[in-house]
């Protein structure tokens, strides 16, 4: 963490050494609570769900303050019962998200001229206020509707955001005294934190709330103002954390809250002039598209618009003929099946070899066996439904085309369920072709397709897992012998913005593990870190000149 003396990362073999951190006394990380049958958090929530689900909430759009109420709207459902409505959701069209513009651009100046330290202090109040005042009313809407467990939950949004926030802050402030110029008796310099010149659009997922609330408020933080299109599946709890953001003092207009469909987005903001940068979660289609349309539209901006990227995965857990089994089994369980597979940095593609594979498959499938798949609502679940029907048929079609294939054979899994909420069981299918669409395709959801390769081809498989994926997100080795763990990593080191070595492919923490990817996978900012706060800095040089010029000559005139 960089709030220990010392970092170390010794699991490069180009860079085995010890870096020092830029500061000793950032804030401690939000404490993850356990929910414990009988525990006062555990009983909070259950009374946060009951009420909420008895709800359905209307969200209107939020610009500079004003709500709008625009009449066109969709709704949410709760993934696990399709049939109970969560909210009426009001969208923008694309005068409206101009009207958005607008009022970020009044807001601009203010905004980003008030101190740094007074803005972190706001996002840091937000953050007492997610762990706190309004921990269990979280925690119960992102159950509800992103159909979390509670834990997965907890860890989402309310850990994560409230460490984006709290480190986030820390961090703005830590550079901002550290990277200041050298002055002399003559001449006084100074590096001044400023805004992007324009807006900043956030177009955030339904998978992970803090993200949402990241995309947002970090930008903001460092003196931009903020369009905020949050996701068709997960607007209820963007919309909360929205409120809170005004609660702890976020002036009108510098987030405007705007749901909306991506394509009035995307024409609204391009044809903007005053478009600074796109803070963008999801899929990587989408991000080449807009990519290349505010290409085509370059010339018509003020300054060059920013894109900064988070996207898909093919994520990988490569097993060596030297891992430990147990470890395997159980790293692999939780990364391919907590949040039914739909995190981006979710294990979907395993290669093992073949002496460890009767034993590694056995501990699968037991695993498979115990794993309860139900309402989130009932605590003794691992994973309930997918997030919507779109997303289910999308997964089903995998599981069909699978079930038919001489290629491919089921170990475990294999069936789905839509009739009350969008259910599919964990599944695992052992591939032939190293090559097949199992192995090469984002799925996003629980299945894990595997390889099984000859224990002698090792050095083959490791060209195998660079090659096989457009994406470089996360990927995990599993091994007991150090020269393997070195010169694997050393052999994938483009293939993962995010390397795991004997742990699962998921769970990166901020300050701890920042996060990103590159490749199809984004453009790897990692978040959580302090390299991301720079993202959404113009940074201004000012020269103060202390001894007045008497003449305009230079002595070699003499």
């Amino acid at each position: 963490m960089f709030a220990r003396n010392l970092c170390p990362f010794s699991f490069s073999i180009r860079r085995i050494q010890e870096f020092r951190c830029l500061s000793t006394n950032h804030p401690k990380l939000e404490p993850i609570l356990e929910f414990v049958r009988g525990s006062p958090e555990r009983a909070a929530v259950d009374e946060a769900v009951q009420k909420q689900w008895k709800e359905v909430v209307e969200i209107p759009c939020v610009i500079g303050g004003k709500e709008i109420f625009t009449g066109n709207t969709y709704s949410e459902v709760a993934p696990f019962d399709h049939a109970h409505p969560v909210d009426t959701v009001h969208m923008a069209d694309k005068a409206l998200i101009s009207d958005a513009i607008q009022e970020a651009m009044k807001a601009r100046k203010a905004w980003e001229a008030r101190p740094l330290e007074e803005r972190v202090q706001i996002f840091a109040k937000a953050a007492d206020l997610i762990a706190g005042k309004y921990r269990a009313d979280l925690l119960a809407a992102a159950m509800i509707t992103q159909g979390k467990t509670v834990l997965q939950a907890e860890i989402d949004i309310i850990c994560e955001l409230a460490d984006f926030y709290r480190l986030h802050g820390s961090f703005a402030l830590d550079l901002l005294s550290r990277v200041q110029p050298e002055s002399t008796d003559r001449v006084k310099n100074s590096l001044l934190f400023r805004g992007m010149e324009g807006f900043v659009a956030a177009i955030t997922p339904f998978n992970f709330s803090a993200i949402g609330g990241n995309l947002a408020g970090t930008p903001a933080m460092m003196g931009n103002v903020v369009l905020w299109k949050p996701s068709f599946s997960n607007t209820l709890p963007n919309y909360k954390v929205f409120r809170i953001l005004e609660e702890a003092g976020v002036p009108p207009g510098v987030i405007n809250f705007i749901p909306c469909r991506g394509p009035e987005l995307g024409d609204a903001i391009i044809s903007s002039p005053d478009l600074a940068c796109v803070n963008f979660t999801g899929s990587t289609a989408t991000f080449r598209n807009m990519w290349t349309e505010i290409g085509n539209s370059v010339n018509n901006y003020k300054t060059w618009p920013r894109l900064i990227g988070e996207c898909g995965g093919k994520n990988y857990h490569l097993v060596s003929p030297s891992a430990d089994i147990a470890t395997v089994v159980n790293n692999t369980i939780r990364s391919a099946f907590e949040f039914g597979g739909q995190k981006c940095s979710a294990c979907s593609r395993l290669y093992v070899p073949e002496s460890l594979w009767p034993s590694i498959k056995e501990g699968l499938v037991e695993a498979c066996k115990n794993i309860k798949l139900d309402s989130p609502l009932d605590h003794s679940a691992f994973f309930s439904a997918v997030i919507n029907k779109k997303s289910f048929d999308s997964i089903c079609g995998y599981i069909d085309e699978a079930n038919k294939s001489t290629k491919v054979k089921t170990v475990a899994g294999g069936k789905y369920d839509g009739s009350k909420g969008y259910f599919v069981e964990p599944t695992i299918y052992e591939c032939s072709d190293p090559h097949d669409k199992l192995m090469e395709e984002e799925i996003f959801g629980p299945v894990l397709a595997t390889y099984v390769y000859p224990d002698n081809k090792y050095k083959e498989t490791i060209e195998l897992v660079s090659k096989t994926s457009p994406y470089a997100l996360t990927g995990a080795i599993f091994a007991q012998d150090e020269n393997v763990i070195k010169e694997t990593h050393a052999a994938l080191m483009d293939t993962a913005g995010n390397f795991y070595i004997n742990d699962k492919s998921t769970g990166a923490v901020v300050n701890q593990q920042p996060f990103g990817g590159a490749r199809a996978s984004g453009t790897n900012d990692k978040a959580g870190s302090p390299l991301y706060v720079l993202r959404f800095v113009s940074p201004q040089s000012i020269k103060r000149n202390l001894d007045p010029l008497t003449g305009w000559t230079y002595p070699h005139m003499e």
